[in-house]
């Protein structure tokens, strides 16, 4: 009798504990946790991304310093820069670093952005993170982040490096992707899934002259415009807008309802035009691709609803620039610019990136 009141004790204290343990680390999302003995693909997916950003970056900096650091987004309107924003937080957290994240309130307000990046320059940051909404933009305050010698890096859509050389400034690091590469690997998907028959696409933007979107647009017009029996119809701008890109879809359709393919150069749009192909019921044997594999793209890819998006470990992306503002602030040499791998997720190895993040 005595043991099993012992036992029943054990049971009811590892509960309680077991309880205090979920309460107390639900904001703790980012803190490492003890590998389990095999990792699942995905994990190992995400730690080949992580490798080859790492590689870039050799010899890494001193960690756990505790260095201040401002990060300047391009709007938490938009789900791809909320994700970078919480892998920004997690990594700072995992190295040491103090930060704070910043946005402009919308994804075409240019002014805003540098009246915000102009604020953070006026803290005492030991160095900066910026992606800006276009490439001029955010030229005055990474110049009076000079003057204040706070190191600046960009990341993601390029600074015009030549204005901002001409206005007596310059970058201290740049992170990116290849954003021609993204567009380019969309195209060929739907390229490859069309077939030899051929046929109609189109292509629908962000905002005109935003690095990504450019970037995007022109390796998709190359592969299109290179591959015999495909005829691109259509290159329109949504500004990274839902309601824009599915109004587009629409009024394609009734100017080529046999269009084959269609390449977004985000997901949110991408999403916005399989709703518009839904809504006419001419879903059936149409290709949509988006970029950024958003936890939106993600479901609807598993549910068969959008036939993929262009990824990168948005967790690798993030630690990966800290950890070069570190080197900036620390005095080590950088390379001229660290580029981030890439990955064609599709519905049909969607189960390889269930856990991607």
């Amino acid at each position: 009798m005595k043991k099993n009141i012992k036992l029943i004790a054990v049971i009811l204290l590892s509960i309680f504990m077991l309880s205090i343990v979920g309460c107390g680390t639900k904001k703790d999302t980012g803190e490492k946790q003890i590998p389990p003995p095999a990792a699942p693909v995905a994990d190992a997916k995400v730690l080949e991304n992580e490798k080859i950003l790492m590689e870039q970056l050799q010899p890494l900096p001193k960690l756990q310093q505790g260095e201040k650091m401002g990060i300047l987004v391009i709007t938490l309107a938009n789900p791809y820069w909320v994700s970078l924003k919480d892998s920004y937080e997690r990594a700072a957290k995992e190295l040491g670093v103090n930060i704070e994240v910043m946005a402009a309130p919308t994804e075409n307000d240019t002014k805003s952005q540098l009246e915000t990046l102009q604020a953070m320059v006026a803290k005492d940051y030991k160095g900066l993170i910026v992606s800006p909404i276009e490439p001029f933009n955010l030229v005055p305050g990474v110049v009076a982040a000079n003057k204040k010698e706070i190191k600046t890096v960009n990341l993601g859509p390029g600074i015009n490096v030549d204005a901002l050389a001409q206005a007596g400034g310059h970058l201290d690091g740049r992170i990116t992707v290849d954003f021609e590469e993204q567009g380019q690997k969309a195209a060929e998907y739907i390229v490859e899934k069309i077939g030899k028959e051929g046929g109609k696409v189109a292509i629908i933007q962000g905002i005109p002259g935003a690095g990504q979107s450019e970037g995007r647009t022109t390796g998709a017009k190359k592969v299109f415009e290179n591959t015999p029996g495909i005829k691109l119809v259509s290159v329109q701008p949504a500004n990274w807008d839902r309601n824009t890109a599915y109004n587009i879809t629409t009024n394609l359709l009734q100017s080529n309802p046999d269009i084959k393919g269609i390449f977004c150069c985000n997901d949110v749009m991408a999403l916005a035009a399989t709703d518009a192909l839904a809504a006419a019921g001419k879903r059936e044997g149409k290709f949509v691709f988006g970029v950024d594999f958003t936890d939106e793209a993600k479901e609807a890819i598993q549910a068969g609803k959008l036939d993929g998006s262009i990824a990168y470990s948005m967790d690798a992306y993030a630690k990966a620039g800290i950890l070069l503002a570190l080197k900036t602030i620390q005095g080590m040499e950088v390379p001229k610019q660290v580029n981030s791998p890439l990955a064609v997720v599709t519905k049909e190895n969607i189960k390889e990136y269930e856990t991607w993040h």
